[in-house]
């Protein structure tokens, strides 16, 4: 992402797991973390939501931490369609053992597995900030969020997305009167919005 960005392998259960870290701005808040979208269609720790999630955390006080899934770049394994990268996710966040609060984001696949992640993380500790974006409801069963962290979610979806469309994402949130903010005219990866997504991260973040 930058030229301090550090990169690195830890220990998963499949295998190495690489992961890319961006110091937090400022005085530091905690560390998120940040998952990517599906390994099989080109996903990975430097697509460009993933990165655009991370530069809206790092400016906020977060350490972000990209990292991909098994098979993926330097990661070991094999895709496993969702339940291996469960593992993978909740593997990292034992591994970087944050001091301070926790933050979670994930963009299409990636939110889709955040999602899994969420309830045997908040029987150990609290999430902080949870942000979803073009999540996968139409192709994975999405986890529901607790009502406990509505307020400390955000969901993002584009119109126009093709990929996922926003009926699915509505058909998930509306048993849960989760709020979804839709961006007007804009597809699943956010071509010329990614400026936009940023500020409204930042603001949620900032809240």
């Amino acid at each position: 992402m930058n030229a301090q960005t550090r990169r690195s392998l830890i220990e998963g259960p499949a295998g190495a797991i690489e992961v890319a870290i961006d110091a937090a701005q400022g005085l530091r808040r905690g560390v998120a973390v940040i998952s990517h979208p599906h390994p099989l269609f080109g996903g990975s720790l430097d697509n460009k939501v993933v990165q655009t999630l991370a530069r809206a955390f790092s400016q906020c006080g977060w350490d972000s931490v990209r990292y991909n899934f098994r098979g993926v770049g330097a990661s070991q394994g094999v895709h496993d369609e969702g339940r291996g990268e469960l593992l993978d996710l909740l593997a990292l966040i034992e591994q970087l053992q944050p001091d301070g609060a926790l933050a979670l984001a994930g963009f299409s696949f990636g939110a889709f597995v955040t999602s899994l992640a969420l309830a045997p993380l908040l029987e150990r500790r609290p999430i902080d900030k949870l942000v979803l974006v073009g999540t996968a409801a139409s192709r994975f069963a999405v986890a529901t969020i607790p009502p406990a962290s509505h307020e400390r979610t955000l969901v993002i979806h584009g119109e126009a997305d093709d990929t996922v469309p926003l009926s699915a994402v509505m058909d998930w949130a509306r048993p849960q009167s989760l709020p979804v903010m839709v961006l007007p005219g804009t597809g699943h990866f956010f071509h010329g919005q990614l400026p936009l997504l940023k500020s409204l991260v930042v603001r949620h973040l900032s809240a």
